[in-house]
């Protein structure tokens, strides 16, 4: 007795097994020459994406067979050093017999050679009412040491002396002296110092319009973009200056000659008050783009409008054909395109209020005029025995006579229904064309 008995289930003979399909046998790959075992493993069989070399390939370095290679600690001088300090490293000896000549890095000590001068060059070429000669003496003993580095020589300088004014006094001492020393000015005019002195007002001017423009913002520099778009614009244009003289014509003949302001309205003082504003931030910087000038300007001019206002402006400089921006932005066009939009803004603001007193004075007039619907005073004598009759009694006609249908309906034919109150001040009815 099997589990099969005990839970009546049919003895059925157990399937044959069949043969389980053979899974074809990779084929084993051999392991490169010149790949360690664990690298070959990491790549899991993938051909590498760098052909592999094999060491055998390459070409072995012929070592003499007598050749003695040894490794010693050894002393050694460097002839940049004038102190004569010995130091040690180690050392590469071959044979027994260690290396000889200078150190190997002493060729990277490269110095500037610094011009130098006598008492009497000094007293002859080189007097200067706002430098002293120690003061001279110091700053070129610094040059000497510091090898030129005049942010280092600025650092160490006795007094308070800029970088640009340090570079100045080198470099003219050094001008000077070199004209000097010369035959004629003819020998040593294709010197670079002599060639190309040093200008203290460019340096400074060439350092702050460079700190400006790191300063810059995002929205600046995408500005200075399009003013650059323009230029080229300008420039690949092939109009001519009469053609240019042409499209500046309805700018000065649309603007009026002087527009004289009374101090009343507000918005022009305080655009007045913008202006004078934004001119003083321009004149903080010194260096501008002629284009962001002009945006800056406009901008504190309308800046008093709205949005609404502003769009009327460029509304109305289009109807004039002008560009809202210059092509050519020139000082003088600048000054008559921002005093064109100017007086567009003052011409509104005019129309503005023009039109916010007619309406006050229409509205005035208004409220005395007399309405169809009042009783005018002549008929006053004889509105005065009517008794009021309020809207609610009658809307209209029909109320009145569904009440007077409705009481001939209870009484007889022969009676007659007295007059009410109501009914005897009633307007009579108005005939129609059926009554009669």
């Amino acid at each position: 007795m099997d589990a099969k008995d005990i839970l009546g289930l049919p003895k059925v003979s157990l399937p044959v097994p069949q043969d389980k399909k053979s899974r074809p046998q990779k084929d084993s790959q051999r392991k490169p020459d010149g790949i360690s075992r664990e690298v070959y493993a990491l790549t899991g069989g993938v051909a590498p994406l760098m052909p592999s070399i094999d060491v055998n390939q390459l070409k072995k370095r012929q070592q003499p067979e007598n050749e003695k290679i040894t490794w010693e600690w050894l002393s050694f001088t460097n002839s940049a050093r004038k102190d004569e300090l010995k130091l040690y490293h180690w050392v590469r000896v071959v044979n027994g017999t260690p290396p000889t000549g200078d150190y190997s890095f002493a060729k990277y000590n490269k110095s500037v050679d610094v011009i130098k001068y006598t008492d009497e060059e000094y007293e002859k070429h080189l007097t200067d009412p706002e430098w002293t000669k120690e003061e001279t003496d110091q700053l070129f003993d610094l040059c000497e040491r510091f090898d030129l580095r005049f942010v280092v020589i600025a650092d160490r300088f006795p007094s308070s002396r800029s970088v640009e004014e340090l570079k100045n006094r080198y470099y003219s001492v050094s001008r000077a002296i070199i004209i000097a020393r010369a035959p004629s000015p003819a020998d040593v005019s294709g010197h670079p110092l002599v060639k190309e002195p040093y200008n203290i007002s460019q340096e400074i001017d060439r350092k702050r319009a460079l700190s400006m423009v790191l300063s810059q913002t995002k929205q600046q520099e995408r500005k200075d973009t399009e003013a650059a778009q323009d230029a080229e614009l300008a420039v690949t244009s092939n109009t001519s200056p009469e053609g240019m003289e042409k499209a500046t014509a309805p700018v000065e003949t649309a603007s009026p000659s002087n527009i004289q302001l009374t101090s009343g309205v507000a918005p022009l003082m305080s655009m007045a008050d913008n202006a004078a504003a934004a001119a003083a931030s321009l004149r903080m910087l010194r260096v501008y783009l002629r284009t962001y000038a002009l945006d800056q300007m406009v901008q504190a001019a309308s800046s008093s409008a709205g949005l609404r206002t502003i769009k009327r402006v460029e509304q109305f400089l289009q109807e004039l054909k002008v560009n809202l921006k210059p092509r050519v932005p020139t000082k003088a066009v600048c000054a008559e395109h921002l005093e064109l939009r100017k007086e567009i803004l003052t011409l509104l603001n005019l129309q503005k209020l023009l039109q916010n007193k007619e309406e006050g004075s229409s509205y005035r007039e208004g409220s005395y005029t007399e309405t169809p619907d009042t009783p005018k005073h002549l008929h006053r004598g004889i509105d005065q025995d009517r008794t009021f009759v309020p809207d609610s009694v009658s809307f209209g006609a029909i109320s009145t006579e569904r009440v007077g249908k409705k009481d001939q309906k209870r009484k007889g034919p022969g009676r007659e229904a007295p007059s009410s109150p109501a009914q005897s001040n009633k307007r009579p009815r108005k005939l129609k064309a059926t009554d009669s």
